[in-house]
């Protein structure tokens, strides 16, 4: 009889560790959690499955080394590639929950707009980032991305303009320095057609 002590007495331990009515907690899924801060990565994805849908022509203009501006026109785009450039811009990681101020304020028009500006001591390219929406449509997205260490120095600006939900142009301006060379300065701008 001695030989099964142990045994039943962990046994009644863990039945009475288990109280009457007693449920398992239950701990939400990080996954499954509210995003942060605005969710870019979705946006700029839903905007490339219709963009890839739709395909429509992109005017692209480029300002060259020289100053000049070449245009070109692009019949077929792969959307994803074409924004992908923006997914830089993206805060909502888990990493840097709670590092951004988030400032909301109702525009005239009644858009609202969100800026989530990077809070001192953050070491993250992204030092802002704007999205102006109105029920849950976006309108506009602006970011500003900057990085600063002894060997190169970037700084771009990333702007997105939307009308019905759907992306109508966008812009990328900016400049980088690398060390032991001059600064490169340079700009995109697109249409959607």
């Amino acid at each position: 009889m001695h030989k099964y002590a142990p045994v039943v007495l962990s046994g009644l331990l863990g039945l009475a560790a288990c109280g009457p009515g007693d449920t398992a907690t239950v701990r939400p899924n990080p996954a499954n959690r509210k995003p942060a801060y605005f969710n870019l990565l979705g946006f700029l994805e839903q905007q490339s499955t219709l963009l890839n849908q739709q395909q429509p022509d992109l005017e692209k203009q480029v300002l060259l080394r020289d100053g000049k501006r070449e245009t070109t026109r692009v019949r077929k785009t792969d959307w994803t590639k074409e924004l992908q450039i923006f997914q830089q811009a993206d805060i909502n990681k888990p990493a840097l929950r709670g590092l951004y101020a988030v400032n909301s304020t109702t525009l005239p028009s009644g858009l609202v707009q969100r800026t989530y500006r990077r809070q001192s001591g953050t070491d993250h390219p992204v030092e802002e980032l704007t999205v102006v929406s109105q029920d849950a449509v976006v309108h506009d997205v602006t970011a500003k991305v900057a990085q600063n260490n002894p060997l190169v120095y970037s700084a771009k600006t990333l702007e997105l303009h939307c009308q019905n939900g759907r992306l109508v142009n966008y812009s990328v301006n900016g400049v980088q320095k690398l060390v032991l060379f001059d600064s490169v300065r340079y700009a995109v701008r697109a249409q959607v057609q």
